[in-house]
């Protein structure tokens, strides 16, 4: 029976394949995106444009805070909420981000960046 690898295995150690394992699926870089532009709750993530279905939401913020980019930190006892911060780590990914969306503003008609957003990014690039 094949044996499945830890989920901090890493299948090489080339520095744009390990980035990618951690934050190049379709939705990652949209949780980021939210908290740097202020976002904290579950439900708040969750009301955004895209849709981010529950489970995938639930599982990259699992993800995100295995990897120490993000810290979740209980605001209600009953029932248990958290609300959700970036780490420095994570803060790390704004310049990322913004090349992203100034890179997508050219690329695709009518898009747009959230001035918030941009204000976060130059405050922490």
């Amino acid at each position: 029976m094949k044996k499945t690898p830890p989920a901090d295995a890493r299948r090489s150690n080339c520095p744009i394949a390990c980035s990618l394992d951690l934050i190049g699926d379709r939705w990652t870089l949209v949780v980021v995106r939210d908290l740097l532009r202020g976002l904290t709750k579950y439900g708040e993530f969750l009301a955004g444009e895209e849709g981010i279905p529950t489970n995938v939401l639930a599982e990259r913020l699992v993800r995100l805070e295995k990897a120490k980019m993000i810290n979740k930190i209980p605001y209600q006892e009953h029932p248990r909420r958290y609300a959700y911060q970036l780490t420095a780590k994570g803060r790390s990914l704004a310049p990322i981000i913004g090349a992203i969306g100034l890179w997508g503003q050219k690329q695709f008609p009518g898009a747009s960046v959230d001035p918030v957003l941009y204000k976060a990014v130059a405050a922490m690039a």
